[in-house]
């Protein structure tokens, strides 16, 4: 047996057999045998491997180490086969940093995937960054390998890679699960050690069918949410939460207002503040701005202890061209493709995957199983699936894209990849939930990827967003003309199964804050965001809220600070925060709000048509509904009143003869509101109206929604809450008639912040009070 080592600039290496029986000596000093640093020694009768160490001497310093190439390849054949075959769901456990123990010693096994390169090199603070030190062996399928011995958790490293060309490049570890902080960018090594405490909410996941399910989602950015008197690590004068420091309020923030989910901006790895995560280099890192991996698990175990599901915002559709990072990794277009008309975003000026490789979709569906694997994350939403379906998109002209086989626009990869992605989370994450952020009418985003869909569980309704905020932006004067806006969405509503965001999208550049794109002055505004707020949580499908929305945030979202938490000394915005609880307290309580979202039977208008008062009616119904048995089943009455007017003597048919309870008024005094409402009960009539064969006479609150149910389907608990209503509503209506108006004025600071001097008050229109049907 012949031990060579390769160490430049040693004076002197000697070889420490460890095995008993090895060799005639304890140590043989080793030959050198090439100026360049080669070493080598001979144990004669020694015909297999042994264990050593080397003690290595640079004049007078020596150090004493295991030889990396003593130990075997940690890579199977049957993990290569997988690798190269693209389906190897647990790759992110085989490729990058893996701490382990190997014939007894502690240290870090390196492999990456380079298959054009001449040489990869692991180099690191544990070899002074010496790519000489730590060539890696090739391994077959493109792949490279090492152990290093005595490498652990902490170490920081890159891959030397010698490109085809013998250029020599530093590159991050695509498998890397933890990064530097930019501007730095080495990988570091990382183990795992926290221990997950959410097993129960985990089964009842995997138990549970997210469809059937309510579904309120309360979206953040970590890092302008909330924060904290200090230096900001972004050069403001607050600085970042760390992920621990999250775990002590947003949990319990969130469960407050009553949503079920978060859905966190990306937290993999990006050099780029701006991007806010969209720009991933690290597909596998959480981002080291506020603390480390262990700690992310930290936060999304107290979310699950809280009863709040998680879902990551994941982008697989571009990544950045930061030298470093994924592209042209190994010297050639590895990631991406190689012609720009097909391998880069113009717009975006950011790199393509090329999804027609195997290893690549095998990276990309290993991150987003890795999510879900490893820190025990509810499901993803996928970002611009739009740009992934299209070969033009951006507005490509003739010449800057490329066509499929067939001769068209279909990304045929980028499909096979989205259905590879789904059916592999569902088949090992049963219970998690996929959602598309898609605005194009792409068909079934959500159908069954058997029968020709994608396969996602929801899809991102872009055309009920962009159709209410057009709506809501019309002063009410005119909204009659524009009420096709309100009701069109329900003749798609079924063909996919939506999810209605009012996203991070809607509140930036220049688009203004939710509450700013409303009409009117400050308290119209206020009434008809809360207006908005009813009539998104009643529509069908899930929902999604971008965080301030709860505030009435009136400045834009920016990533540079925290939220404006100062608007809650205002009880106009406290009233929005109020608002939002008890439309997620009604949403979760009555499952017709949520049962049915993608079925048709779950859904009837009452009136679609009174485009004249701006009011539109409709009836959610929940389990049962459809069956001879039920067909008066529970259900919750939706009736909404788009301008400041209060509508009196407004007649509607509902589907039950019984008292119908007011268990939302969103004009409420509660809520900041003017207090006109039904002192919470309405008795039915026995007078048809819409195709039943009774109704109700409403009167319908300035700019205000109403939520209805029939009284016997109403618990104790929301019996009290409504007579508390009653009689706030009637201690408003008290306070009103003193002021000489239909509402207490707002406040000298709401006023001072919507920079009025005063508010008009909403009319009471007596004179135009019937019904969408003419009843009255």
């Amino acid at each position: 047996m012949a031990v060579r080592v390769f160490r430049p600039g040693a004076t002197e290496v000697v070889v420490l057999p460890e095995d008993a029986g090895v060799g005639a000596r304890p140590a043989q000093r080793m030959r050198r045998i090439h100026d360049g640093g080669v070493f080598e020694a001979h144990f004669p009768g020694v015909s297999g491997r042994f264990r050593y160490r080397i003690e290595v001497r640079y004049g007078e310093q020596a150090f004493t180490l295991h030889d990396p190439y003593s130990f075997p390849p940690v890579l199977g054949e049957v993990d290569l086969h997988l690798v190269a075959e693209g389906t190897h769901d647990e790759v992110y456990r085989h490729l990058g940093a893996q701490p382990r123990v190997l014939e007894g010693v502690q240290g870090t096994s390196f492999a990456v995937w380079a298959p054009a390169a001449r040489r990869v090199s692991v180099v690191g603070d544990f070899n002074g960054w010496d790519g000489r030190l730590h060539a890696m062996r090739r391994m077959g399928h493109g792949v490279w390998e090492i152990f290093v011995p005595g490498v652990g958790d902490g170490a920081l490293y890159r891959f030397e890679i010698k490109t085809p060309s013998g250029a020599h490049v530093l590159k991050i570890d695509p498998y890397g699960r933890s990064m530097e902080l930019r501007p730095q960018n080495a990988s570091r090594v990382t183990e795992r050690r926290y221990a997950f405490a959410d097993e129960a909410w985990m089964e009842a996941r995997r138990a549970g069918d997210p469809q059937r399910k309510p579904m309120s989602i309360y979206e953040v950015h970590l890092g302008s949410w909330r924060r904290l008197p200090g230096k900001g690590q972004d050069g403001g004068r607050k600085r970042w939460m760390t992920y621990r420091e999250l775990a002590e309020v947003l949990p319990d923030y969130v469960a407050d207002l009553g949503f079920t989910h978060v859905e966190l901006l990306p937290v993999m790895e990006h050099p780029f503040d701006g991007s806010w995560g969209y720009q991933v280099v690290g597909y596998f890192a959480p981002t080291s701005r506020f603390g480390e991996p262990d700690d992310l698990r930290y936060l999304i175990d107290r979310l699950h202890q809280r009863g709040i599901g998680v879902l990551l915002d994941w982008p697989p559709a571009h990544f950045p061209k930061d030298a470093w990072a994924l592209g042209r990794f190994d010297g050639t277009a590895l990631y991406e493709h190689l012609d720009p008309r097909q391998g880069e975003h113009r717009e975006w000026k950011t790199f393509v995957f090329n999804y027609g490789r195997n290893e690549v979709r095998n990276f990309l569906v290993a991150s987003a199983l890795y999510w879900l694997d490893e820190f025990h994350v509810d499901g993803i939403r996928v970002d611009a699936v739009a740009s992934m379906l299209y070969l033009d998109y951006g507005s490509k002209g003739p010449g800057d894209w490329l066509p499929n086989r067939h001769g068209g626009r279909e990304n045929l990869e980028a499909l096979k990849f989205l259905r590879e992605l789904n059916d592999r989370i569902h088949a090992r994450f049963p219970g998690a939930v996929v959602c598309a952020e898609e605005s194009t009418s792409w068909p079934a985003i959500t159908g069954a990827t058997y029968l020709g869909g994608l396969g996602f569980d929801f899809k991102w309704n872009m055309g009920w967003m962009h159709d209410s905020l057009n709506y809501f932006k019309q002063d009410p004067v005119f909204r009659a003309f524009h009420h096709h806006l309100l009701t069109f969405g329900i003749m798609y509503a079924w063909s996919e199964r939506y999810l209605l965001p009012l996203s991070h999208d809607e509140v930036v550049h220049l688009k203004k804050s939710l509450l700013s794109k409303m009409p009117g002055d400050h308290w119209h505004m206020l009434a008809n965001m809360r207006l908005l707020y009813a009539y998104m949580w009643a529509h069908p499908g899930k929902k999604l809220l971008f965080m301030g929305g709860e505030l009435g945030q009136l400045s834009e979202w920016s990533e540079k600070k925290e939220l404006d938490w100062g608007l809650l000394t205002l009880p106009g915005h406290t009233g929005v925060l109020q608002l939002l609880k008890d439309l997620n307290r009604a949403y979760q309580g009555y499952p017709a709000l949520h049962a049915l979202d993608d079925q048709p039977v779950g859904f009837r208008w009452i009136d679609a048509n009174d485009s004249a008062q701006s009011v539109a009616s409709f009836i959610r119904y929940g389990e049962g509904a459809g069956r001879p048995e039920a067909p008066r089943g529970i259900h919750v009455v939706f009736v909404a009143n788009f301008t400041p007017m209060v509508r009196r003597g407004y007649r509607i048919g509902v589907p039950r003869r019984c008292a119908y309870l007011e268990v939302v008024n969103t004009d409420g005094a509660v809520y900041g509101g003017s207090g006109v409402g039904n002192y919470g009960r309405v008795e039915a009539e026995a007078v048809p109206s819409h195709g039943f064969a009774q109704s109700l006479v409403l009167t319908l609150p300035p700019l205000g929604a109403l939520f209805l149910v029939p009284e016997r389907d109403v618990t104790e608990e929301e019996s009290a809450a409504i007579e508390a209503q009653e009689a706030a509503t009637r201690a408003a209506e008290a306070e009103a008639a003193r002021l000489s108006g239909p509402y207490a004025e707002p406040s000298e600071d709401a006023l001072a912040l919507a920079g009025e001097t005063g508010a008009d008050e909403p009319a009471d229109d007596e004179g135009d009070a019937g019904g969408g049907a003419g009843e009255g």
